[in-house]
């Protein structure tokens, strides 16, 4: 071997190196960008936990509260259930649980609940067949 060609080789193997050590050095950017989203979700759902800690007891009086007023309300007009259902509806349901959506605001909290018909109708994330039949 000429020493030309020893040049050549020498140079094509730094150039080798030095190439692998550059994948390497990017190899933990991208698993930190992964690591940093995860964190993130992590607070959102860490932030979710403590708001629920505190919003759904105060959900959870005011729906008791509905019951016993829509309760009173039903009695009162003689069993009629459109009077108790003016009532419960807006008391007992919605939300009760604070979820990472709900603090990214991809989803608004709904405190007073709804009529699953007029949600329908505006469009907003469909009622669960659980509540549809409620009432």
């Amino acid at each position: 071997m000429d020493t030309r060609t020893i040049r050549v080789s020498r140079r094509r193997a730094h150039i080798l190196s030095w190439s692998l050590c550059g994948f390497l050095a990017v190899a933990p950017v991208s698993a930190l960008a992964d690591s940093l989203e995860m964190s993130k979700e992590a607070g959102f759902g860490v932030g979710s936990a403590v708001a629920t800690l505190v919003y759904a007891p105060l959900k959870l009086c005011y729906a008791i509260g509905g019951l016993v007023i829509g309760g009173l309300a039903w009695g009162f007009s003689g069993g009629d259930n459109n009077v108790a259902k003016v009532v419960l509806t807006p008391s007992v349901l919605g939300d009760y649980v604070v979820t990472p959506a709900h603090l990214r605001g991809d989803q608004s909290i709904e405190f007073f609940g709804r009529d699953p018909k007029y949600r329908q109708a505006r469009g907003d994330v469909a009622a669960s067949p659980s509540r549809e039949q409620a009432w």
